[in-house]
């Protein structure tokens, strides 16, 4: 991965300027970055302090000397880091197992098994993939050219109606490596959402609600507040403010919730993106809090949050104009 030019101390400073009404794109000319640099910066380090950062990094390099514990399996560890910027195909693995038998030592036999090619193919000088698939790389361009706009079967069996019998494996890789493959829009499907009955729980820390908002500050900026609160007694918990919210932000904010007070048993959340996260998920159900998800269209099955919402509304954003 390229090193940044920047040290990560001066990347949270530098997203601390977006909380004084900068814009994204004047702070991008600023310090010579682009957005896409940016939002990914905001993903990994938004809400982090200084302080926290340095305790990211001190376990950070805990865990890299456990790992250095297992001896042998820290040497091919080691010497497969180096190989993690390249696209193994079958001519890159034939240069990573020359580099690890070179630099490293590692004999031939070894150096197969950790990049899983077979000796033979070590020993076998291979052909040039584009001599061997010219033939597929003409006939399929004059295709497209005369069809520009089908798909990839209709291509295939007009190729088998020609009397070509290229595998269709083999014809869609060819069809991907030229990029003729177009992105088609789907819906999103969500799962099954079933009806929970309102409860009322009988002490805090069983059912918490969480819903996020959103509104503008006064040079014009968006942002986004995350709210949570305990359907117990109707506290509230946390109000998470910044101008994106991701899964892996979520988690950071529960994380420690868990250090303070615990987590809850059940977290009632509707169908926003950040609750549907990969990350997200795979944390909740690995530290026991199950999400109960709102049907689409139903509001009223989070009521505690959104009585919540309305309040924050009318008694803070709709009175106050905030500058940062």
């Amino acid at each position: 991965m390229k090193k940044s030019r920047l040290t990560e101390t001066q990347i949270v400073s530098i997203l601390k300027e977006t909380d004084a009404g900068r814009g994204v794109k004047e702070l991008c000319r600023t310090h010579g970055i682009s957005e896409a640099t940016f939002y990914n910066w905001k993903a990994k380090y938004g809400g982090m302090s200084a302080s926290e950062l340095h305790r990211l990094r001190e376990t950070e390099a805990e865990l890299g000397k456990l790992k250095r514990m297992y001896a042998d399996l820290a040497l091919e560890n080691r010497t497969l880091k180096d190989l993690l910027e390249k696209t193994l195909g079958v001519q890159e693995k034939r240069d990573a197992i020359g580099y690890l038998a070179a630099t490293h030592g590692l004999s031939i036999q070894r150096s197969c098994r950790c990049v899983r090619l077979s000796r033979a193919a070590w020993y076998r000088i291979p052909a040039a993939q584009a001599d061997k698939d010219r033939v597929v790389i003409e006939v399929l361009q004059a295709v497209v050219a005369r069809y520009p706009r089908w798909g990839f079967w209709k291509y295939f069996k007009l190729l088998r109606r020609r009397q070509y019998a290229w595998n269709h494996k083999r014809v869609y890789r060819i069809y991907c490596e030229l990029r003729l493959n177009q992105k088609r829009r789907r819906k999103r499907r969500l799962p099954p959402r079933l009806r929970h009955p309102l409860v009322v729980p009988a002490q805090p820390n069983q059912i918490w609600s969480a819903d996020f908002m959103s509104d503008a500050l006064y040079g014009g900026p968006r942002f986004r507040t995350f709210n949570v609160i305990d359907d117990f007694n109707r506290e509230s918990l946390a109000v998470e403010i910044d101008t994106s919210l991701t899964g892996r932000r979520l988690i950071r904010l529960f994380e420690r919730f868990r250090l303070e007070r615990g987590l809850p048993q059940r977290l009632r959340v509707d169908n926003g993106p950040e609750f549907l996260s990969a990350n997200f998920v795979t944390w909740a159900d690995s530290a026991g809090m199950a999400l109960q998800s709102s049907q689409k269209g139903e509001p009223n099955q989070n009521a505690s949050s959104e009585r919540l919402n309305r309040t924050y509304r009318e008694e803070v954003l709709n009175v106050y104009l905030f500058q940062t």
